[in-house]
């Protein structure tokens, strides 16, 4: 399994995605301002392993603060954090999430608040590994054996804590013996289909050659991550799919 990011003694680790593929390399975040700085220059991306990031940065940024005056500093922290990403829904998650944990714990000793958002932060990272699992189980028997499939931005490992949401359904189908087909196509701004997703699967096609793919293919099923809430992007991923939904119908198989 891909250790996107991991908490280690020396600080934060996460795989550096913007030199993917070519380069692979880590980075060490030692202080929650260069975890911010990770997730805001894309060191880091996709929401859960932006959460989990954001956790590990509230846990670092605490741990290394000033005992005497830990309120102040954790507001400075959330705020720095949340201010990397304002889109990121899993990132203000983690950082409420953070914030509940040391509101019920802010009384005990200062060594007992750190070690107890250190074991939180974690337990993010955890849990969302077996999400994903479980995702990827539950998902597997409904990927046809022998299909193609096409997936758009990245939703592979390297957008997780990782294993992967929709790329770890058909991870885990490959898993149980099936022969599954991957396309992945390309994705504004960093071509994170391309660099990311292909580097965890198998072919890359540019963007706008899905309707290409299905008319030239058995009808893909498409295996598709939602990455913004927001209402008016939420119809926007809506209506992508939905056009995704209508090109092999659109676009029949050659014959």
């Amino acid at each position: 399994m891909i250790e996107t990011i991991q908490w280690t003694d020396e600080g934060v680790v996460m795989i550096n995605q913007t030199r993917l593929p070519a380069e692979e390399t880590y980075v060490t975040c030692r202080t929650y301002q260069e975890v911010a700085d990770a997730i805001r220059t894309m060191i880091i991306r996709g929401a859960p392993a932006i959460g989990v990031a954001a956790a590990m940065g509230v846990a670092i940024g605490v741990a290394k603060a000033n005992p005497a005056e830990l309120d102040a500093q954790l507001e400075v922290i959330s705020k720095e954090l949340a201010s990397t990403r304002p889109t990121a829904v899993n990132l203000f998650w983690a950082i409420d999430r953070m914030n509940r944990l040391y509101r019920e714990v802010r009384h005990l000793p200062f060594e007992e608040v750190r070690d107890r958002l250190i074991a939180e932060a974690k337990l993010v990272r955890a849990e969302d590994i077996e999400i994903n699992v479980a995702m990827g189980k539950h998902g597997a028997p409904l990927v046809p054996d022998g299909k193609t499939v096409l997936t758009h931005c990245n939703a592979g490992a390297l957008a997780t804590a990782g294993y992967g949401t929709a790329l770890g359904v058909i991870r885990a189908a490959i898993e149980s013996g099936k022969n599954i087909d991957v396309y992945a196509d390309e994705t504004r701004p960093f071509l994170q289909g391309a660099r990311l997703t292909v580097w965890r699967a198998i072919s890359c096609a540019p963007a706008r050659s899905a309707a290409w793919l299905s008319e030239r293919t058995a009808s893909p099923p498409m295996a598709m991550s939602r990455t913004r809430s927001a209402r008016t992007r939420w119809r926007c991923w809506r209506r992508r799919t939905i056009f995704r939904s209508m090109w092999p119908r659109r676009f029949p198989r050659s014959t």
